[in-house]
């Protein structure tokens, strides 16, 4: 049978990200159907070429759907198809359908939903509709019929077939940032083992954390650099770090392809990593990593069920710890954190100072709580202030619902105006006084002037209407560091 995996458009950037999803789909359909890979992001008419994929013989369409601007193009895509090819099935996968299967099911123009991992469930789907008979009730496909099927289990990566890169134009996706003129992303690993009560990859993964090995991630990068001239990698795996030994197989392995990279890692878990493998991460090219720091306040974390380890101390010592290596934080917080948002954020805030004293170089990212369909202390304080999930894609879609889908969000009901607007003027004056490296743009001109701009506010502590500053990195299009990476 011929089929169409989509990739709804994700950002409003440009910032083009290899659909890894769709290739993992793609390695299990490889010479059992045939296929195409649209990409939104990349395709100068995706309707256009998805109208002519289909009046080419594709009978089914599936989609991936992230909350935020995917979703709302995603839904789009999806009136699209149902007006224009009413005959044609739409399945649709990722995180938003794994947590809201019944939003999309009573949509009106979702056919499928794949919950969780969908190798296998979006396989049977296909093989059933090719025979012509309804799909088999399985862990991960969900219909009208079925709506509350189970999430499908994680599968095991290293038994999976190679990315099918060549269903991708993989040039379109090298672009040049911090870490290189030719970066291009990997996925190595699925999931994560812990359970923090505010993440959506708890939906998707149950606390599950299943990797590559090493060798294999090290064949990739080779293949990388060889064939497009890379000299970068972003790897985007809910938790590259979990590992020890293999991180330290892995730094080993590529060392000698002269990249440099970045990954995404937990505090309490790298903060217990040897000093030899953090020399040979550092060696082989590490630069940068994203840790989840959250919160500057014991209670909070163990509200957000950090897994019972994690110390704001920790974070702390991380930062230290890494500035001996020349490796740089990029710490993310949620502030406004139910049912004290306002002690919360202002705790927080205090504590980003504390890191920029260890290590000025970090990265801060300052998110505001938004709840995911998790039980936990976090939800039952949201629900108790008078917060309620949408219950259709339209007000999914709506313009506070995309907001608080990508934790800008301004109708939360625990938050008051004034909170959200001092967190606003807190960034604006800690991204002038400590200028993000992210950014490529700024010379070091350009940094120095924000930084003697921004001085006085800072150790003032006088945030409020920073207009000058405003200006200077409007004047500079500045990036913050969540917009410049990834």
């Amino acid at each position: 049978m011929k089929l169409v995996l989509f990739n709804p458009r994700s950002n409003a950037s440009g910032k083009r990200v290899v659909p890894f999803s769709l290739l993992a789909l793609g390695a299990v359909l490889e010479g059992r159907h045939q296929y195409a890979i649209v990409d939104a992001n990349v395709e100068p008419d995706p309707l256009g070429r998805l109208r002519a994929e289909i009046e080419g013989g594709a009978r089914l369409v599936g989609l991936t759907a992230m909350p935020g601007p995917q979703l709302a193009h995603a839904a789009e895509v999806s009136r699209f198809l149902k007006d224009a090819f009413p005959q044609v099935t739409v399945a649709w996968g990722g995180y938003f359908p794994t947590e809201h299967p019944d939003a999309c099911l009573s949509a009106g123009y979702v056919d499928y939903v794949v919950r969780g991992h969908g190798e296998q469930a979006f396989l049977s789907l296909a093989d059933a509709l090719e025979a012509g008979r309804r799909p088999p009730r399985l862990p991960g496909l969900a219909w009208a019929e079925h709506a509350q099927a189970p999430v499908s289990p994680v599968p095991d990566p290293e038994a999976l077939p190679p990315f099918p890169f060549h269903r991708l134009d993989l040039e379109a996706y090298v672009r040049p940032t911090f870490l290189g003129r030719r970066t291009l992303g990997y996925h190595s690993s699925y999931g994560c083992p812990f359970t923090c009560n505010f993440c959506g990859v708890v939906s998707l993964t149950g606390g599950r954390w299943k990797a590559q090995s090493a060798a294999r991630v090290a064949a990739v990068v080779e293949a990388y650099v060889r064939e497009w001239r890379v000299d970068a990698v972003e790897f985007y795996d809910n938790n590259f770090f979990t590992s020890e030994a293999r991180c330290a197989e892995i730094a080993q392995r590529i060392r000698p392809h002269a990249v440099a990279w970045w990954g995404e890692g937990r505090v309490d878990t790298m903060l217990r990593f040897d000093d030899a493998t953090w020399r040979a991460m550092r060696a082989s090219g590490l630069r940068m990593v994203f840790l989840g720091a959250e919160s500057g306040s014991a209670e909070t974390l163990a509200r957000m069920d950090k897994g019972g380890t994690l110390r704001p101390q920790d974070t702390l010592d991380l930062a230290e710890r890494m500035r001996g290596y020349g490796i740089v934080p990029e710490f993310s917080f949620i502030v406004g954190n139910p049912p004290d948002p306002e002690g919360d954020t202002a705790h927080t805030l205090d504590f980003v100072r504390r890191i920029k004293q260890r290590h000025p170089e970090s990265e801060i990212i300052l998110y505001h709580y938004t709840p995911v369909p998790l039980a936990g202390a976090l939800l039952t304080a949201a629900e108790g202030s008078g917060f309620r999930f949408p219950q259709t894609i339209d007000e999914w879609t709506s313009g506070s619902g995309q907001r608080d889908a990508l934790r800008r969000g301004t109708g939360l009901p625990w938050v008051r105006a004034r909170w959200r607007q001092r967190v606003r003027d807190f960034e604006r004056v800690l991204n002038a006084y400590y200028p993000t490296s992210t950014d490529r743009r700024l010379t070091r001109p350009r940094r120095a002037l924000l930084r003697a701009a921004a001085a006085w506010r800072y150790h003032a502590r006088c945030y409020a209407f920073p207009l000058e500053l405003r200006a200077l990195q409007r004047l500079f299009h500045y990036q913050r560091p969540e917009t410049a990476g990834f």
